[in-house]
């Protein structure tokens, strides 16, 4: 068990917590449990691949936090009526192509890692900004104004093409 192991298992801890929070419109505590997160998150990562604290059960386990966190958040504030519920469905569905693709090519004894591209990349880091931006506006009593609906529209075109670009992966792997 290595520190950013520990780390990893700490921000699935803080999931239930931030979700609590939401349901009982603690924004404050809301944005910070999820600020606390993503530097947890930045934090395990720098450990494990800058002091050689890298390990195959970290490999698995934070794409699992960060996925159970923003999957989780995104999930809430559409119950609670913050985020629309279409780009809630674009967000988890394409979480799950992911997961049925490489169970799929699993399955079929054509195994698949699924790296994460560039565009993927833009596509977390837009999640976790669009996120941020709902619980902040709602913690500090702001107006996101437009900032809300171009992170929307963002999100959606990010998590459109990241889905694509997946896809094209795989399809090329299971063709070859």
């Amino acid at each position: 068990m290595t520190i950013p192991n520990l780390i990893t298992i700490a921000r699935l801890f803080l999931v239930p917590l931030v979700i609590v929070m939401i349901v009982n419109a603690r924004w404050e505590t809301a944005f910070i449990l999820f600020v606390v997160a993503g530097l947890s998150d930045a934090v395990d990562g720098f450990l494990a691949r800058h002091c050689g604290m890298a390990s195959e059960l970290g490999a698995w386990l934070d794409p699992i936090a960060d996925k159970a966190l923003i999957v989780s958040i995104y999930v809430t504030l559409a119950v609670v009526g913050v985020v629309p519920v279409w780009l809630v469905v674009l967000v988890v569905a394409r979480d799950i192509m992911i997961v049925a693709a490489v169970l799929l090519s699993w399955l079929l004894s054509r195994p698949v890692a699924m790296a994460p591209f560039a565009v993927s990349k833009l596509n977390t880091a837009a999640q976790i900004a669009f996120a941020a931006l709902a619980l902040g506006s709602r913690a500090f009593g702001l107006d996101p104004g437009p900032a809300e609906t171009v992170g929307e529209l963002l999100v959606a075109l990010l998590t459109l093409a990241s889905m694509a670009a997946y896809l094209a992966f795989w399809l090329r792997h299971m063709a070859g």
